[in-house]
């Protein structure tokens, strides 16, 4: 299994808890990075205006840099796209902490797991997961409740 590494600048988010269940079951034979910034309400209403012309405040925004990599993910796929490392940029995560908050209290579970929850969401987008059919959804839920439970972030916290 390949390797993830976020890069991440908040303090006391554990970014290490992400990388070592983030990847399980994604076939990869290159190593892996993507970026998780937070921002606040104005910073993610102006990136949802600016790229999905959505003039709105949304939870979490994700960028991915690759097609569908549900499928597995190959290097020669991409012998372009390498970084100097020789890592391959999944792509990049925005979270709203205002927003993490509001929901955190509104669903009664901690912060921390709604922070995690909206992480892991935006990384199963990264990774070609999406919601825009029942089916599809079931599946993303899947994936984002059997990452959460390796991280012992069950939905009762």
């Amino acid at each position: 299994m390949a390797d993830l590494m976020i890069d991440c600048e908040e303090e006391g988010f554990d970014v290490q808890l992400l990388e070592k269940y983030v990847l399980t079951e994604v076939e990869s034979d290159v190593d892996l990075c993507a970026e998780l910034i937070f921002t606040d309400e104005a910073g993610i209403q102006k990136l949802n205006a600016e790229t999905r012309g959505k003039d709105a405040v949304t939870d979490v925004l994700s960028y991915p840099n690759l097609q569908d990599a549900r499928g597995g993910i190959r290097k020669d796929a991409y012998p372009y796209d390498l970084d100097e490392d020789g890592r391959l940029f999944l792509g990049s995560v925005v979270i709203c902490r205002e927003r993490a908050a509001q929901q955190a209290e509104e669903y009664g579970h901690s912060l921390d797991r709604e922070i995690y929850y909206l992480a892991v969401h935006g990384f199963c987008h990264l990774l070609g997961y999406d919601h825009e059919t029942e089916e599809d959804k079931r599946a993303m839920r899947a994936r984002e409740e059997e990452i959460l439970s390796k991280m012992n972030l069950r939905r009762e916290e």
